[in-house]
């Protein structure tokens, strides 16, 4: 019986400590990445529901203003051209409250995150060593960011149970495959969480992450942001809407008077042009 380990196999010893190490941090990176997609996918869902639908409304009355002033000046260019603008921004901001999430807070419970790091950490596709298993694994890796992400629990105990009796998990080889096989998971792992950091990085440099962050301090200090912002635009939608009435009046007017004194339907023209 050897009584020494071979130089591969000592080395081996440390590649894997360390590797377990990483896959560990990757797992934790993965979740946290998760964590954060979809607690903006919900913020975004909740400020679609109570703030982006008011813009949108608004946006749809400055249009309707914009229309009724270039009919009361159908030979402006400048004031046409503002119109079909501001009809192009209101088609644009609109709203499909369809796609929205119901914008509860999400909290993954305690089995959830658990599964989804034993998971991580076994079936990551930077720990495949060819193509086709890499690409298995891409499959999978996004099933488990989508049971998740949804908190489905039953889901993320099978992906569990299926992955832990495959038999991609068995291996054999000698010391010395199985040493380059560590080393270039290595690699393939510290890659990885560079480009994890690099997309929290973008994450948190986003417009609605910094929005989010505004809204969950207001929150701690008792205020509701996204209430704030809709109370203010509503007061903006009620103004803008007394302005587009006066203007459909006026036009109304004008009408009557062209009607009346010579006898014409300009209305027709109008909305030709």
């Amino acid at each position: 019986m050897r009584s020494t380990l071979a130089p591969e196999e000592i080395e081996l010893n440390k590649k894997k400590k360390v590797l377990d190490r990483l896959k560990d941090k990757l797992a934790d990176a993965e979740e946290e990445m998760a964590d954060l997609r979809t607690e903006l996918d919900l913020f975004e869902g909740r400020y679609k529901i109570e703030v982006a639908r008011y813009y949108h409304e608004l946006d749809e009355i400055e249009a309707e203003i914009a229309e009724e002033e270039a009919k009361l000046v159908p030979d402006d260019e400048e004031i046409k051209k503002r119109a079909e603008e501001l009809r192009r921004r209101a088609e644009e901001s609109a709203v499909d409250e369809s796609e929205a999430h119901c914008g509860q807070k999400w909290r993954p419970t305690v089995e959830a995150k658990k599964a989804y790091h034993n998971l991580a950490r076994i079936i990551h596709p930077d720990l495949a060593l060819d193509a086709q298993e890499k690409e298995r694994r891409h499959d999978l890796m996004a099933k488990l960011n989508e049971a998740y992400s949804a908190g489905d629990q039953k889901r993320l105990n099978k992906l569990v149970e299926d992955f832990r009796d495959s038999p991609d998990l068995v291996k054999g080889d000698t010391p010395g495959d199985e040493l380059v096989r560590a080393i270039r998971q290595i690699y393939q792992i510290k890659k990885r969480l560079i480009e994890i950091r690099s997309e929290k990085e973008v994450a948190e440099l986003s417009e609605l992450y910094v929005l989010q962050q505004k809204a969950d301090a207001e929150m701690r200090e008792g205020r509701d942001l996204l209430k704030q912002m809709a109370e203010r635009t509503k007061t903006f939608i009620r103004k803008s809407q007394r302005r587009l009435e006066n203007l459909k009046n006026l036009n109304v007017a004008q009408e009557d008077y062209v009607r009346e004194k010579y006898g014409m339907d300009i209305s027709e023209f109008r909305e030709q042009k």
